[in-house]
């Protein structure tokens, strides 16, 4: 299985790593001109690309590059943090100073530190958590079946998601009720479409059902021992980072790890992305995300 990646920033080796690990339509194109979190990870940003190497993998058959996955319910997101963890060797990496992911990609996250807990100083999920809820298991079955019975089904999907990625108070504040006039439907609608013909041209269908698939099998404690059992193990700071409007990975089950976390860890974090729109604040809300970050990637005694 082949396992593509991106370097940025310092020469490896050469400055404390980063990894950066994707969400369910990203990739490794994390920095630069076409990079999804270049607004957080660059030259003077958060995450400084003239401090760090930043280094990003794909997740196989993300369909990035040529290789597809079609047994997809073979998988788990544990899976794939075994094999960025072959990577991480494979490149000599035995120790990062952190990882950090949105939403599925801080899934993977969970699933590096607990089968590496000496990976990583500074484990940073972000809008997600170490298990997928009955929520987010109910919402990936429903995109499971639109991905298998729709006849537009990566158009029909991604409408579905939109709803998950954003809130009802982002969509009142972004449409008020109005009406597409060239369209005559409500602008709402138009967007809604809109995402879903933009995904379809450029996104494969069994990526999108192995990223699904990924998001639905999160959890840490699967075929292992206890969350508090795997976590004592790493002497690495969690900092998590929720979504107050987030329908998806909600705060309110963030809250409920932290809490857990308090009565046996003491490097753990825990801080709130004050947002309208939803689980994709972590892409919109970059002033947020670094002044919630800058103690860990500014501070001054970072050593190589």
């Amino acid at each position: 299985m082949p396992l593509s990646f991106t370097l940025a920033g310092q020469p490896l080796h050469a400055a404390p790593i980063v990894l950066v690990n994707h969400a369910l339509t990203g990739n490794a194109q994390v920095t630069g001109e076409n990079g999804w979190w270049s607004d957080l990870i660059g030259d003077g940003k958060t995450i400084d690309t003239n401090r760090f190497t930043v280094l990003a993998f794909n997740v196989p058959g993300n369909g990035t590059d040529s290789f597809i996955i079609e047994n997809y319910q073979d998988f788990t997101t544990r899976d794939i943090a075994k094999i960025f963890i072959e990577g991480l060797k494979t490149l000599n990496i035995n120790q990062v100073f952190a990882i950090i992911g949105g939403s599925v990609g801080g899934g993977v996250a969970w699933e590096i530190l607990a089968l590496e807990p000496n990976i990583t100083e500074h484990l940073i999920p972000i809008a997600t958590d170490w298990k997928s809820t009955d929520w987010m298991i109910a919402n990936c079955y429903l995109q499971e079946q639109i991905l298998n019975n729709s006849s537009k089904p990566i158009e029909d999907a991604r409408i579905h998601a939109m709803l998950c990625y954003r809130s009802p108070e982002s969509f009142k504040e972004k449409f008020q009720r109005t009406i597409n006039q060239d369209l005559l439907i409500f602008n709402i609608e138009s967007w809604l479409a809109h995402h879903g013909k933009k995904l379809q041209k450029r996104y494969q269908l069994s990526s999108y059902k192995l990223m699904n698939q990924l998001l639905k099998t999160i959890d840490i404690t699967r075929n292992s021992e206890d969350f508090e059992t795997l976590i004592s193990k790493s002497d690495a700071s969690i900092h998590i980072v929720a979504i107050n409007s987030d329908l998806f990975f909600t705060p309110k089950e963030n809250l409920e790890t932290y809490n857990e976390l308090k009565k046996f860890k003491n490097n753990v974090f825990y801080s709130e992305i004050d947002s309208v729109h939803g689980h994709d604040a972590f892409l919109i809300e970059y002033k947020q995300l670094d002044h919630l970050l800058a103690d860990i990637f500014k501070a001054e005694t970072i050593a190589k």
